[in-house]
């Protein structure tokens, strides 16, 4: 074959057309020397395993001629004398000996942590630098002349004498310290550790096939005490205290300080994003919920409930360790910089847990029964442990402060005026600038209570708006010394900046999570672990990049996007615009006669048959049949408790859960009861049902008791699974636990769902895709969604428990107005079935047994332009 004419294949650049050097074995991707740069740099990807193609096809030669004995290769590498030996190397034959592949391999992987923080750190940050030090280069000339000038001008009476001390200044000062010269010489010595560091990635990496194994183990030798990851360069500036009665002590009082290291502030090379994008998720076996999370590495987190549960697992969700000995609890474990876990033991001593998790020592014993540790902190700035205390007689707290040796050095406990500062520190932490922010909570509310670290208060947050309540749970800072904290009385995680101004909703019921209860910040790679208080789910988002990140799309891409967002996806076309033409909203709604129900307690679910006859349910297996004016007419013998259990469909059956969690058909005459969809998994249950109109399939809500999530089902007329709605394109869960359900006009699927204390309105696509999830009004305050139904202008309206009103929002979820607040009708609205062919709205109590009917819509009269009530009676019923 003519080797001319051979065709051979090459790697290219997974990112562009470059030829590539690289690979990334975590995404897994071929790279170009460049976008490896990138790739290192770049926060979503700066914890992966980027190697060469040499190391990725394991080509290590290592047939090398010995220089001591030139007949003679290379076989073996002396570990004391770290030299590489050949047969004759008589003086290391007592040694020990290693295999040179061996030897190459091991010296490579304790290198790794070193060549990460030159790629993804060292590299990135130290030009940052050097313009500062050439701003500093360029303004020497200016300040020394602005001094010179001032001084000049406070010395005209002196001026023979000002002009001989100045020769003498200029000469014996300005010569000494040449700041053009010091700074020139920063500039060169920045420039040149920037040149070793990259020398050394080289020589780690060597992308060629010219290297030499035994020659980079020799190197290593030499060249790793020249890297310096923490070298800086002194910024130079110059204080002056001119005193005006004298002028030569006005001279002499010019002095040259060293104002410290050069750094980099954060604020120069993060920012935030537009909003937290989810990176990865994970389900932690072995807790129950996940009230606390403590970092160890990028990959490995301690997470505890409140049930004595501490693992550790890494991104996976592997169990990898379990603590024994854990207190009950919220924020009782931290881990320092040796990687040793620190936690609270169910004798409330503080104990330390080895790094290689084989020994435990107690840290600190528990003398003073008063108090009780409640949680814990170490300090990457001082190494100190802050330990959150609690003496529960008097519901009151206390920070203490410990050093490394476990002594006592600190304790915050009152305000600047006297009085005290927590009730009950749940969980704590600390901030950049040393601030002590600690999560204090005592039933009903708490406040992110700050103090410097001195002690002094320097403020308390209670929410947003001010003053509104707060439910504190996890709480951490970040690089940018945001203050995040999660609010368990609105399902959020909230953002205040340093100085505990609000700044955003960071979370908002977030989909998987729902209810945020731990939180952990990682400030190597920039990544926010938020812990679930409601199941064993952890999701890591992203929400700070660096401000050189790559944020344009390749055109192509861009391209492709902006097309796919031109198409219009089913189930969200606009509705007919008939019922928009001929309906419109009253002001304020009209009452209409009520009723009152016999055999059942309170009305948690109303399902019309006609327009004087309703089922009615309660919490305790009442299911009932009745008129307008109240009077039962059947009672369902074998319900199943709960909420949105039955629904009507086009044959007037009722269509209702029973106590073994099948879902009957009932006729109806009520003469005969018929199994629809006999349950085959006991793993789910279902909560609520809804017969949809325009289809005829019936939309079921399921709980999942073990993992505190939710799905919904739909089943045809014969009773078969056609689809079911989980998760959001992002593959987090959709649903906590679904409690009512039903369908608007345009097919979408609404939820009502709530676990514990708040919840959301969750809106899909009929084709399951995700719409929106309402939280409240304003956006993030909370809901307690109870009763839903939708009406003939596509409005949602749920029933809240938390404002005890009906609020109405359109079909996009915007919050358009509270339709009904507490009243003497109705002081605890709970249920809602909304009459499509008489446009009445019957609302049930949550506290007794009472049904109050509504009309807020009317008809539009074309010619007159005056509205009409509409009275009329017809018999089928959504």
């Amino acid at each position: 074959m003519d080797p001319a004419s051979s065709t051979y294949s090459t790697h290219k650049c997974s990112k562009c057309p470059g030829d590539t050097a690289y690979h990334c074995v975590s995404c897994p991707c071929d790279l170009c020397p460049q976008c490896k740069e990138n790739h290192v740099k770049d926060l979503q990807t700066i914890d992966h395993d980027v190697v060469s193609h040499r190391d990725q096809i394991n080509y290590i030669p290592t047939q090398e001629i010995c220089v001591r004995h030139p007949s003679h290769v290379y076989i073996k590498y002396c570990e004391p004398c770290e030299l590489p030996v050949c047969f004759h190397c008589r003086k290391q034959r007592t040694h020990r000996l290693l295999d040179v592949e061996i030897a190459y391999k091991t010296k490579r992987q304790q290198h790794r942590g070193t060549i990460h923080t030159i790629r993804s750190e060292a590299l990135f940050y130290r030009p940052v630098l050097l313009p500062r030090i050439k701003t500093d280069f360029k303004t020497c000339h200016t300040e020394f002349s602005l001094y010179q000038s001032e001084m000049l001008t406070k010395a005209q009476t002196l001026k023979n004498l000002i002009n001989k001390v100045r020769k003498d200044f200029m000469k014996n000062v300005f010569c000494d310290f040449d700041f053009k010269h010091r700074c020139l010489k920063q500039m060169i010595e920045m420039s040149r550790h920037i040149v070793s560091l990259q020398e050394y990635e080289l020589r780690y990496v060597q992308p060629e096939f010219t290297f030499s194994a035994l020659q980079f183990l020799s190197s290593i030798k030499t060249a790793l005490p020249q890297i310096h990851l923490t070298l800086h360069t002194s910024q130079l500036s110059m204080t002056e205290s001119l005193n005006k009665e004298d002028v030569m002590e006005s001279l002499s009082a010019i002095q040259i300080t060293e104002r410290g290291n050069r750094r980099v502030g954060n604020q120069c090379l993060l920012k935030l994003t537009s909003g937290a994008e989810l990176h990865q998720s994970l389900t932690v076996p072995g807790v129950d919920w996940c009230r606390h999370i403590s970092c160890v590495t990028s990959d490995r987190v301690w997470v505890s409930d409140r049930y004595n549960n501490l693992m550790l697992t890494d991104t996976t969700g592997v169990p990898l360790h379990r603590v024994e000995d854990l207190c009950s609890g919220d924020g009782l474990h931290t881990v320092n910089s040796e990687s040793e876990l620190i936690y609270k033991d169910r004798n409330s001593n503080i104990n330390k847990l080895s790094k290689d998790m084989k020994t435990t020592t107690t840290f600190i014993k528990r003398t003073d029964y008063t108090w009780r540790p409640q949680c814990v902190y170490w300090s990457p700035s001082t190494g100190d442990l802050l330990v959150g205390m609690y003496r529960y007689w008097t519901i009151t707290g206390k920070v203490t402060r410990y050093n490394q040796s476990g002594q006592l050095t600190q304790t915050i406990q009152n305000h600047n005026t006297g009085r005290e500062l927590y009730s009950g520190p749940d969980y704590i932490t600390e901030n950049n600038n040393g601030d002590v922010v600690v999560s204090d909570f005592y039933d009903p509310s708490g406040a992110v209570v700050v103090t410097e670290r001195g002690g002094r208060h320097r403020f308390s947050y209670t929410g947003h708006p001010s003053g509104s309540r707060l439910r504190p749970r996890g709480i951490c800072t970040d690089a940018l010394s945001h203050i995040l904290v999660c609010d368990g009385r609105t399902d959020t995680v909230q953002m205040l900046d340093r100085d505990g101004q609000f700044l955003s909703h960071l979370l908002i019921r977030p989909s998987g999570i729902f209810s945020p209860g731990g939180l952990s910040y990682d400030v190597n790679t920039h990544r926010l672990w938020v812990g679930s208080g409601n199941n064993k789910t952890v999701v890591i988002y992203r929400y700070i990049t660096r401000q050189d990140a790559l944020t344009d799309l390749n055109p192509a891409t861009a391209e492709v996007m902006e097309s796919l967002s031109e198409i219009p996806t089913t189930g969200t076309e606009k509705p007919q615009q008939g019922n928009q033409c001929l309906l419109k909203l009253m002001s304020p709604p009209e009452l209409l006669p009520s009723l009152t129900v016999t055999g059942v307690r309170r009305c948690l679910h109303i399902s019309c048959v006609t327009s004087d006859r309703v089922w009615v349910s309660d919490h305790e297996n009442n299911l009932m049949l009745t008129d307008t004016t109240g009077v039962p007419l059947h009672r369902v013998e074998d319900s199943c408790r709960g909420d949105g259990l039955h629904t009507v469909n086009s044959e007037s059956e009722l269509i209702y859960i029973n106590r073994n969690y099948n879902i009957n058909k009932l006729s109806e005459d009520m003469k005969t009861t018929t199994t629809f969809i006999e349950r085959t998994d006991s793993t789910w249950e279902p909560r609520c049902v809804y017969w949809s109109p325009s289809t005829g399939d019936l939309l079921v809500g399921m709980f999942k008791d073990d993992t505190k999530t939710g799905k919904v089902t739909r089943y045809n007329q014969s009773g078969q699974l056609t689809q079911t709605i989980q998760n959001d394109n992002t593959g987090m869960g959709l649903y906590n636990e679904p409690h009512y359900i039903t369908e608007n006009n345009n097919g979408d699927v609404v939820v009502s769902d709530y676990y514990l204390e708040s919840g959301a309105v969750v809106v899909t696509e009929r084709g399951g895709r995700h719409r929106f999830s309402y939280t409240g009004h304003p956006s993030g305050s909370g809901l307690q969604p109870r009763g839903i139904c939708t009406d003939p202008l596509s409005h949602i309206l749920v029933c809240d428990d938390r404002t005890n009103t009906v609020q109405m929002l359109n079909k996009d979820g915007q919050f358009l107005s509270h339709l009904l607040t507490e009243s003497q009708e109705m002081d605890l609205p709970q249920s809602l079935s909304y009459d499509v062919n008489t446009h009445r709205l019957w609302v049930g109590s949550g506290y007794n047994n009472t049904v109050v009917i509504y009309r807020y819509i009317t008809r539009q009269d074309a010619l007159t332009g005056k509205s009409e009530s509409l009275s009329f009676t017809l018999i089928r019923y959504r």
